[in-house]
């Protein structure tokens, strides 16, 4: 399973020092079935702690997944700068997990090449 990330996201965890480490563990955890809340199109939201933290007081991952095929991780926020997605926004990202499961293997590397995806290393 690959497991990415746009370069938007990648930012945001640059700014909250979130590792990559911690994405990996996530998507673990989503392929078991633990999430906090299933949006639909194979969008989920899911809690990551922060600098040991903790789940409750940290971050809000939205992510595109797919079993054995990809995790994309699209969106990001702190808990204590807001409290969810609008209906706009979650419309917004559902095309968003759209398209990327559009995209053949080739579109993948090319996206990866041009640095709009990055690859999460574990």
């Amino acid at each position: 399973m690959r497991v990415l990330k746009t370069k938007l996201f990648q930012h945001w965890t640059k700014e909250i020092d979130l590792m990559d480490q911690n994405l990996i563990d996530a998507v673990h955890e989503l392929k078991k079935g633990l999430y906090d809340a299933k949006l639909g199109g194979h969008i989920y939201k899911k809690r990551i702690a922060i600098n040991n933290q903790g789940k409750r007081g940290g971050a809000r991952t939205i992510i595109a997944f797919k079993a054995h095929d990809k995790a994309i991780f699209i969106y990001g926020y702190a808990k204590n700068k807001r409290s969810n997605i609008t209906d706009k926004e979650e419309k917004a990202l559902k095309a968003l997990a759209t398209e990327y499961f559009s995209y053949s293997e080739t579109q993948i590397n090319k996206a990866i090449k041009l640095g709009e995806l990055i690859e999460v290393k574990s």
